[in-house]
């Protein structure tokens, strides 16, 4: 079953894509959740994601996270191995939409072609669209995702506290944080060269796969990478 989370809102339609995983591991605890960034996708990750569990197997809950990359400039290198990920999905929506699995897709600012397609296969899809005076002003947490930006070390491990405090979880906190991360690829900083932006990119995916595998905890994890950075 697929559950499709876009609009231009991005920070709107992270956050309820997020808030409806919380609700359903409360609902339903014996889910086994993953979350696959978008660097993750390959074959055999999204058929475990479409065909993984049975009789003595609990149920999967996984978020795809931002699967489909923003337009590039000609000759990026980094380009064609997104979008091979992002055909791999296509590819197999089909199973994912067939599976007695929760499939979340979250993909902010989707192209209108592509929702369409997905949201065929979709058991539910949600839409949250900024009005367009208001498109380019930052809404949640925009501190958090600042401090990276900027390279605050000190302000970004504040801000991951008081978000860890307030109650958001630690695979909502590095959802964003790594949001951020392929932004800075994509977008560029001041504070970030591309090798450095996509190392970053490649660290916080090594970060929540080590926290996965019975490492540091993943809210103990963030504390570390942010004091990192």
């Amino acid at each position: 079953m697929i559950y499709l989370f876009h609009g231009t809102d991005v920070e709107k339609a992270r956050t309820k894509a997020f808030e409806w995983v919380a609700k359903a591991r409360a609902k339903e605890p014996n889910l086994v959740y993953a979350r696959l960034a978008r660097e993750e996708l390959t074959d055999a990750a999204l058929d475990d994601a479409a065909l993984s569990g049975g009789l003595f197997v609990s149920r999967l809950l996984v978020l795809i996270d931002d699967p489909f990359p923003a337009a590039r400039a000609a000759g990026d290198e980094e380009g064609g191995e997104e979008v091979s990920a992002s055909g791999v999905l296509e590819e197999h929506l089909d199973a994912l939409a067939a599976s007695d699995n929760a499939i979340i897709v979250l993909a902010p600012k989707l192209a209108a072609a592509k929702a369409k397609k997905i949201a065929a296969k979709a058991k539910m899809t949600y839409v949250y669209d900024k009005p367009a005076a208001l498109e380019d002003k930052r809404g949640f947490n925009s501190n958090l995702v600042n401090a990276l930006a900027s390279r605050q070390r000190d302000k970004l491990w504040l801000e991951i506290n008081r978000a860890l405090v307030a109650g958001d979880a630690p695979e909502m906190l590095h959802g964003l944080l790594h949001w951020k991360a392929r932004d800075l690829m994509e977008k560029g900083a001041r504070a970030w060269t591309p090798q450095e932006s996509r190392q970053l990119s490649l660290a916080l995916i090594e970060l929540l796969q080590n926290s996965r595998r019975g490492g540091l905890p993943l809210n103990l994890s963030l504390e570390r990478f942010a004091l990192s950075v």
